[in-house]
């Protein structure tokens, strides 16, 4: 327990065998419920699990087995607790979990996202920019500023997940952007809190061209979706959507007029959607559910 609230950690692990039992010893003594995904392993990793449930997949991907978690922790707890995803490659670091549980704790968030702030010097170059460029995306289809969209360290509550439609999903390594982009497009709070980088000769199973353009089309098209969700209904009676519709228009007019008549006038469009993006940010908050 955490100042009254259950705490539940949700373990992703897909051959794991030589981190898992890491991750499990050293989990902090205030987590009530540990759920291992083993989601198709050929190794150990599932024979490896002690003092926590097993739910076996069979290689849905890590969205699902995260999912999958969740949904185990929902049916197996009563009453109000905190879901927090660990990876069971040991790059989350045990010592920061009070950090993301405090602002749910306070009232402050629904979800809590970590962030690699120290990332620089411990992440590989290529993975650093990745994250920078998705991060950026990440922030344009969540109407708010996201520094480490693929950060998995997570903490949710479960008044978010006893309302999530679980029919909905994304079961790959985009998990955490359609996460954030669902829970901007429904309202829901999000913290972000720093957490530390760890890397301890981890390799990654992305396959990054693909990765990217799955995961940038995912946003693209989240983005239009989750914008004109929360205009359209308001669009009559609020001055804001309005404009935020005329300004992504100009953009698209401006981008045209550019590629027709020289790349000078190219600042236009960007200027606009620039606007849009801010007038979007203040729809984010205005639409925001009340926290309790």
């Amino acid at each position: 327990m955490f100042e009254d609230w259950k705490v539940a950690v949700v373990i992703p692990a897909r051959n794991e065998q030589e981190h898992l039992p890491k991750v499990l010893s050293t989990m902090p003594e205030l987590v009530d419920e540990v759920v291992v995904i083993d989601d198709g392993s050929t190794d150990r990793t599932g024979a490896l699990v002690a003092n926590a449930d097993l739910v076996r997949l069979e290689g849905e991907g890590v969205g699902a087995a995260i999912d999958a978690g969740h949904k185990h922790l929902l049916a197996k707890i009563e009453g109000r607790f905190i879901s927090v995803v660990m990876a069971g490659d040991g790059q989350m670091d045990p010592s920061d979990l009070t950090s993301l549980l405090q602002p749910i704790i306070d009232s402050k968030a629904h979800h809590v996202k970590g962030e690699r702030l120290d990332r620089a010097g411990k992440m590989p170059k290529i993975r650093r920019f990745g994250t920078l460029l998705l991060s950026f995306l990440t922030t344009l289809a969540c109407g708010q500023t996201i520094r480490d969209s693929q950060c998995g360290y997570t903490a949710t509550s479960s008044e978010v997940l006893s309302q999530w439609d679980w029919s909905r999903s994304w079961k790959g390594y985009g998990y955490p952007n359609w996460w954030l982009m669902r829970l901007s497009t429904e309202g829901w709070s999000i913290a972000h809190v720093p957490v530390k980088s760890v890397y301890e000769g981890q390799t990654s199973g992305i396959k990054i061209p693909s990765f990217f353009a799955e995961v940038s089309l995912m946003l693209l098209i989240g983005l239009h979706y989750r914008v004109f969700k929360s205009v359209l209904p308001i669009i009559s009676v609020h001055p804001i959507p309005i404009a935020l519709v005329i300004c992504y228009s100009l953009g698209w007019l401006g981008l045209v007029y550019s590629l027709t008549y020289g790349v000078i006038f190219f600042p236009i469009p960007i200027f606009m959607w620039w606007i849009t993006h801010k007038l979007d940010r203040v729809i984010v908050e205005v639409l925001r559910r009340p926290l309790e």
